[in-house]
C-alpha cells in the first residue's frame, strides 16, 4: 500500500466515523422530538445485541469436551449477581474471572 492509499484509507475511516458520531445529533436536534420509530429502536435494540452477542460466544461450546459446562457456571454466576448487585462492570468482570479460573483449572 503507498502512501497516498494509506492516508486515503485513513481519511475515510475518519469520516465514516464522524459521519456516524454527528449524524444523529444534526438529524435529531435537541428541542425535535425522534420519531416513535428510532425511540422503540433505541429501546429494543440494546437487548437484541446483548442477546445475540450470548448466542455467538456459546455457539461452538457445545462441542467441545467439557459440554459449555464452565459457560453455563459462568453465566448463572453473572445472572444472579447482577440480580443482587445490579452492577453491570461487577457483573461482567467477576463472571470472566470466574469462567477464567475454572477453564484454567479445572475443564482443561
Amino acid at each position: 500500500m503507498t502512501t497516498i492509499q494509506r492516508i486515503l484509507t485513513i481519511a475515510a475511516v475518519a469520516l465514516g466515523t464522524m459521519l456516524t458520531r454527528f449524524l444523529p445529533f444534526l438529524i435529531f436536534p435537541e428541542g425535535k422530538t425522534p420519531p416513535r420509530v428510532i425511540t422503540y429502536l433505541g429501546k429494543v435494540l440494546p437487548y437484541a445485541v446483548i442477546g445475540m452477542l450470548v448466542i455467538y460466544c456459546l455457539k461452538d461450546s457445545f462441542s467441545n469436551g467439557s459440554y459449555a459446562l464452565p459457560e453455563a457456571i459462568a453465566a448463572a454466576f453473572i445472572i444472579l449477581l447482577h440480580k443482587w448487585k445490579k452492577n453491570t462492570l461487577l457483573s461482567i468482570g467477576a463472571g470472566t474471572a470466574l469462567y477464567m479460573f475454572l477453564v484454567q483449572n479445572y475443564f482443561r
